[in-house]
């Protein structure tokens, strides 16, 4: 396998296609990146600007070019020495709309459609209103409404012969077997000749291809005599057009439908009860994402079909495998898709996962791929960017302004069983119901009730501190119970003693240990059939198990505690704890060195198109952490400057006086205000100045969508479920108040004072992480648009149009100059692009350095030693010493306007360098500094970083550009 050297993630849409990409290979080129890592190319939903949303695995999406516009890039790529990295989506696909044939033929012939075991669906669902169907839940309001409202309706598709209910942009295919009831309602002697061929058809696949004939031979009949005979029998189903609602028509035509809909096998609901009804697998909490069963060996295939072709033919160079976390079996899923590639090709493929690890979890090396996507590596150069010491004056400032707990495990357990109660019940009963079917089967267990396990599982998923666990043969690992005994205990703590006995055999049957005799049940079973459905039954068990908490993870951290608790909204990130305030030099060298022992060739991102927050915009806001106080002080001050715009939405004066928490009723409230302030010191741009009225209106309204998101994913006041709208747009206003042309003297002024004071410490954090990502062990990641500044914020934000045209003149106007050229101009973004060339440069120049190097953490001593860090990296004789500038702020000259500590700030600051290295000179690829290592090996920072708050430094006559 050949590493790639560095990685451009794009989003592929129909705004931005294949060929948009392609016009942009020179600027790629020139970045130096080798290879391109590409959004889903499989067909979506129409329309969709991400592509996970999948409906059609064996197709390139159309929208982004189709298959030849992608070979195109593929063939220009390798033309360059270059390559693709495709990333798969085998957890989910879009369900609902009319496009997922796979979807649309189950809800046709249920359990007994050819794709009926692609999809995770429980056909015998314990509610009799959903055993052998599919809930879809996709109505807008309640069925009882929705269906006397006349929103559900019969219609017929000429193109195919099918009788289709229609509901807005969905569709659900009617079962032949009753279309003979259809047809033959308009008294017709076509139709009634073409229902015949229909009758006695039953859902066993043998009868299939009968149904499909009779549809050719209906829609044949359409095509030649025209559709008015058949939409005369639907209009049965139709109360007649001006005709009261309430007539004996009306009310006929809408029961004679009612009755044909209960006869499907599909149960149309509103989107509401998915969260407590759904019988399907959905990806995280979203109804329109249905899991799939990659497990299944031709599920595996049929996802993977033109992946494999296209890896086959060589259009394709490495693969990006989506929410590994959500697939069954990720350990063998890897192996299987490892071999296969390696089957279609001599050369081994570059495959990384996407994987959330938190703190101390390490990815599994028994996974045969090449590392993560780099979520682990964002969380720690960002955890390195903060002062420790202004962890706990933040909190108590939260706690103070917010009302809510200094503690973000707090929210975080609050969140959790929120998601559990309210958004993903269903999924929790699943799991219970499958440990209560085992619990059934035993007669020492027997009597163990669906509650009591159900509520003995939501602790246990409620206090789960990683996503999931990883047993194999039905037995956990070690390491898999380090996490899982961490969620034991604090469910024992929190459970009535009366519970315990049931929580340890959850714990076993749950792969504390080998499947034992007493769970072969009832005496007198044939043993060994006893025994295998019993290890079927755990298995099972633990595979919903892993699929409940991983979810609840992602959904109670990243998208509702993340959007509640605010001690500093840059350390609130995808694959981050917020609870972790910072890293110190010393940790971030030991999760670089363990990355080079394990997963070397890893990618490393700082932005990604699922990040909460820019890179750039968190690192600003990572200043913060060094003026604490400073800053705790602001808050408070422009809570008080800004109390006059706050909005009483909701409730009188007695109301809030009951509550006894005035900001339970005012909007946004004080937790949201706090937030907003945060956000808008971090994504205010660095040109826009607070006279600047259209500029100031742009941002307000780029922040208002923020807004509502964050509102509603906090899930506290308004929500995705349940709007308050009225609270919605009271919070709206406020914004827009506090950014008025009116207050550019006052709130407007001190807002862009503050941005001012911290930008440049902001941008010395910037440049600091990205050369941390350049010269890491693992393969650089860059995420479209970020080698300019990047303030953006959340989704749709973050993936806006980029500017690819601005960015290649100004490479190409300085690619040959040292980016210390661009410092002084640094708001312009000029330097960080530089500085991404220069370090990409010199991984194409000396490929082995810094892919394969020896990675030696370096120690830095004297006066200022706590605001630098530095590293080396050595492959042979070849050296590079990396040098950054950290925690900044009181180290600047406050009266200057560089991002840089000026060199007499530095004192006796020195870097100590191996004994090789000692009196030589060395080069910096980001300035015209030679600084020279005395003969003690002491490189002193006044020296290093002469120029530039960053060095990259290698020996004479390595090239640079």
């Amino acid at each position: 396998m050949t590493a790639p050297r560095a990685t451009l993630r794009l989003q592929f849409h129909r705004n931005f296609t294949f060929d948009d990409a392609l016009a942009q290979l020179d600027y790629f080129a020139m970045l130096g990146v080798s290879h391109l890592y590409a959004s889903p190319i499989t067909t979506a939903q129409p329309g969709s600007l991400h592509g996970y949303d999948t409906v059609d695995y064996s197709q390139v999406s159309e929208e982004c070019g189709g298959e030849a516009a992608l070979k195109r890039l593929a063939d220009a790529l390798h033309a360059r020495g270059m390559g693709l990295i495709v990333d798969v989506v085998p957890n989910h696909m879009g369900v609902g709309g009319a496009h997922n044939v796979w979807w649309l033929d189950i809800l046709e012939w249920g359990r007994h459609s050819a794709y009926a075991r692609h999809f995770d669906v429980d056909w015998h669902s314990p509610d009799p209103a959903l055993r052998g169907k599919v809930l879809v839940p996709f109505l807008g309001g309640s069925y009882g409404d929705e269906l006397n409202a006349g929103n559900i309706v019969l219609r017929f598709a000429p193109d195919s012969g099918r009788l289709l209910i229609g509901y807005g942009e969905h569709v659900c295919p009617v079962c032949p077997v009753d279309y003979p009831s259809v047809l033959q309602a308009a008294n017709h002697a076509d139709l009634n000749a073409l229902a015949e061929r229909f009758v006695g058809l039953t859902t066993q696949p043998t009868d299939h291809p009968r149904a499909a004939a009779a549809r050719d031979a209906l829609r044949d009949y359409a095509a030649q005599h025209g559709t008015a005979a058949i939409e005369a029998a639907l209009q049965t189903y139709v109360p007649a057009a001006g005709e009261a609602a309430d007539s004996a028509n009306a009310l006929a035509a809408r029961d004679r439908l009612h009755r044909l809909l209960e006869r499907q096998h599909f149960r149309l609901a509103w989107w509401r009860t998915a969260s407590d009804e759904v019988n399907w697998r959905r990806f995280f909490d979203i109804g329109a994402l249905a899991g799939v069963r990659v497990e299944r060996s031709e599920v595996f295939e049929a996802v993977h079909a033109l992946i494999f072709r296209l890896y086959a033919e060589g259009t394709i160079d490495g693969v990006r495998i989506d929410h590994i976390d959500g697939l069954a079996e990720p350990r063998e899923y890897c192996q299987r898709l490892r071999q296969r590639l390696m089957e279609l090709r001599s050369d081994a493929p570059y495959l990384v996962v996407e994987k959330i690890l938190a703190r101390d979890e390490t990815l599994r090396e028994d996974w045969p791929v090449d590392g993560t996507t780099g979520y682990d590596f964002m969380n720690d150069v960002g955890a390195l960017l903060h002062d420790p010491a202004g962890a706990e004056p933040l909190a108590a400032t939260w706690a103070e302004l917010s009302g809510r707990s200094a503690l973000f495990a707090d929210e975080a357990l609050a969140a959790r069983r929120k998601m559990l109660a309210e958004n993903l019940s269903a999924e929790l009963d699943r799991a219970a119901r499958a440990l209560h079917r085992i619990a059934r089967e035993s007669t020492t267990t027997r009597d163990f009730t669906f509650t009591a396990i159900r509520r003995v599982l939501a602790e246990l998923v409620a206090h789960f501190p990683v996503y999931r666990i990883y047993p194999q043969n039905g037995v956990r690992s070690e390491t898999d119970n380090v996490w899982f005994d961490a969620a034991l205990e604090a469910a024992k703590r929190v459970l009535p003693l009366a519970d315990h006995a049931v929580l340890e055999r959850v714990d076993a049957w749950l792969g504390r240990t080998a499947l034992d005799g007493d769970d072969n049940g009832a005496p007198g079973n044939a043993g060994a059939t006893q025994n295998s459905h019993a290890v079927i039954s755990r298995r099972t068990a633990q595979t919903i198990f892993a699929q409940v908490t991983a979810p609840v993870a992602a959904k109670a951290i990243e998208d509702t505690a993340g959007y509640r608790y605010g001690r500093l909204l840059s350390r609130n990130e995808v694959g981050s704890d917020p609870g972790e305030f910072a890293l110190t030099v010393e940790q971030f060298h030991a999760t670089n060195l363990a990355r080079a022992r394990r997963f070397p060739h890893a990618l490393l991102a700082t932005a990604t198109h699922d990040h909460k927050r820019g890179e750039d915009l968190r690192a600003r806001l990572a200043v913060l952490s060094e003026i604490a106080h400073d800053w705790s002080a602001t808050l408070r001050r422009w809570s008080t400057l800004n109390a006059p715009h706050r909005r009483m939405p909701d409730a009188s004066a007695g109301a809030r006086a009951a509550s006894g928490n005035e900001s339970d009723h005012w909007a946004p409230g004080a937790a949201a205000e706090a937030l907003l302030y945060q956000t808008l010191v971090g994504c205010w741009p660095l040109d826009l100045a607070p006279n600047d009225a259209a500029g100031i209106e742009a941002l307000a309204e780029r922040v208002a969508q923020w807004q509502l998101k964050a509102l509603r994913e906090a899930k506290l006041r308004t929500g995705w479920r349940v709007h308050d709208e009225t609270y919605e747009h009271a919070c709206r206003d406020f914004l827009f108040d506090i950014l008025a042309p009116q207050r550019r003297d006052g709130f407007l002024h001190e807002l862009s004072e503050v941005v001012a004071r911290i930008a440049r410490a902001g941008a010395i954090n910037s440049l600091q992480q990205t050369v941390l990502r350049l010269t890491s062990p693992g393969v650089p990641d860059l995420y479209q648009g970020t080698e300019l500044w990047d303030f953006s914020l959340v989704d749709p934000d973050n993936r806006r149009p980029v500017d690819f045209a601005q960015r290649h003149a100004w490479l190409a106007e300085s690619v040959d100059a040292p980016p210390s050229g661009h410092l002084a101009d640094w708001r312009s973004g000029r330097v960080k692009v530089a500085v991404v060339q220069r370090g990409l440069a010199l991984r194409t120049h000396l490929p082995a350095l810094l892919s394969d190097g020896v990675y030696l953490p370096l120690e830095v001593q004297g006066a200022h030693a706590a605001h630098a860090i530095a590293f080396a990296r050595r492959h042979g004789n070849a050296w590079a010493v990396v040098i950054a500038t950290r925690l900044a702020m009181t180290l600047l000259d406050p009266d200057g306007d560089t991002p840089w500590v000026d060199s007499g700030a530095w004192g006796d600051t020195a870097v100590v360098l191996p004994s090789d290295l000692a009196s030589r000179a060395l080069f910096d690829c980001l300035s015209p500094a030679a600084p020279k290592v005395d003969d003690t090996g002491l490189l002193y920072l006044r020296d290093a970083l002469a120029a530039m708050p960053v060095a990259i430094l290698v020996e004479d006559g390595v090239p640079r550009t």
